[in-house]
């Protein structure tokens, strides 16, 4: 899977947006596309070499109904999630995989609401569902989508609020920007492991010392001990190094 910037860059074209829009419905020729979209039939094939080289979508050649040449086909490969949350102080992304698997696979992910556990398990094991009962089934689940959507919107909201607050610390702190950077960049998931060598290398050809900075900056961010940072080898450009409890 290609990473987000990747992502962001090749649906940032209105062409492709709409031919994707065409062939999660179904698979599509190229011709086809070019005559619904009001496009060159060079133009398309050009847009859609892009969307296959980046894995977004696949193509096979199909024999022709009327005896000529194969003509190919292209259709929908990848399933992902892209998001971006953009406001005064926050800035989140994340490029995400589909679960893989059928219903009954999905409807083990935990946290899973019992209504769409039902919809996985009736579902399961069937290959055709009539057009009524999947409108049924579709209109559940949006609503579902909905509800969570307003849950996460609320949780991005009191993410943003808290690290408007702690800014004001960060700012109160610091007077340097680069060590301001750094904090930011430990608070953007404190969860995650600090790469302290990538930075130090990073920073080396500005002529930055990141240990003299980390040492700075540890007594007085509150968020580790003395046992996160481990001695390391000579083989490391810092003497210590942070480690995930």
């Amino acid at each position: 899977m290609i990473g987000f910037e990747a992502a962001l860059d090749i649906l940032s074209n209105d062409t492709r947006r709409e031919i994707l829009k065409r062939l999660v419905r179904e698979p599509h020729y190229g011709w086809q596309l070019a005559s619904q979209l009001d496009v060159s039939q060079q133009a398309v094939v050009k847009h859609l070499n892009v969307l296959e080289g980046a894995g977004f979508v696949n193509s096979e050649k199909v024999a022709s109904e009327k005896g000529g040449p194969p003509k190919r086909i292209y259709s929908v490969k990848q399933s992902f999630s892209l998001r971006m949350d953009l406001g005064p102080d926050l800035f989140r992304t994340k490029h995400s995989q589909l679960p893989r698997g059928g219903p009954l696979n999905i409807s083990n992910i935990h946290g899973l609401p019992d209504t769409a556990i039902q919809i996985a398990t009736h579902i399961g094991g069937r290959r055709r569902l009539a057009i009524s009962e999947a409108a049924e089934c579709i209109t559940h689940i949006q609503e579902m989508l909905d509800r969570l959507d307003d849950q996460r919107n609320a949780l991005v909201a009191l993410h943003q609020h808290v690290m408007k607050r702690v800014s004001r610390s960060v700012e109160g702190e610091f007077e340097d920007y680069q060590e301001r950077s750094i904090v930011h960049t430990m608070l953007e998931d404190p969860r995650r492991p600090f790469d302290l060598d990538a930075m130090a290398v990073a920073m080396a050809p500005m002529g930055l010392n990141m240990e003299a900075m980390m040492s700075g900056i540890i007594p007085r961010i509150g968020m580790m001990d003395s046992e996160t940072f481990l001695p390391v080898t000579n083989n490391t450009p810092l003497p210590w190094w942070l480690v995930q409890r």
